[in-house]
């Protein structure tokens, strides 16, 4: 197993745990916002399951614009659809990395916001988000719904 293909399967167990708590909701779940002005938790679930497919664009270089388009055309707003695209979008990024030469891998590619990183530390900052996002998901669903999914979050 390369390195591409060991830290996709840190995002598929990251997307895995995310689908098995969508599980658990009801639609009216997606309603909840806990703070005013920030996310409910249908709006979450729909950015986790964009990101493999976004961050894959902006991985790629698109512009601001491209991407505002990008989200614009991408929204999920049932637990069915939610759960479709997670599948879809991981299939999206697995085929995209595991594609890539080891020197396509380090070709350094800049976001429209100025930040510059290697196509695979770009990888890498997907787990990073998925993973950042998942918590706050968590934390809303413990703390303020007192819905404990009782899933592990880490093997």
């Amino acid at each position: 197993m390369n390195f591409c293909e060991n830290v996709l399967n840190q995002i598929r167990f990251v997307l895995d745990t995310i689908t098995a708590i969508t599980d658990q909701l009801e639609e009216e779940d997606l309603i909840f916002r806990p703070t005013q002005n920030k996310h409910s938790v249908g709006e979450l679930l729909e950015h986790l399951a964009m990101i493999c497919h976004a961050d894959l664009r902006i991985a790629e270089g698109l512009s601001k614009e491209e991407m505002e388009k990008f989200y614009s055309e991408h929204t999920y707003k049932s637990i069915s659809e939610i759960k479709a695209a997670i599948a879809e979008n991981y299939g999206i990024l697995k085929k995209a990395y595991l594609g890539l030469s080891e020197k396509e891998l380090n070709e350094r590619i800049t976001s429209y916001w100025g930040v510059s990183y290697s196509r695979f530390e770009w990888l890498l900052e997907i787990l990073a988000h998925l993973s950042h996002h998942r918590g706050q998901l968590h934390a809303i669903l413990v703390h303020c719904l007192h819905k404990d999914p009782g899933i592990p979050l880490f093997e």
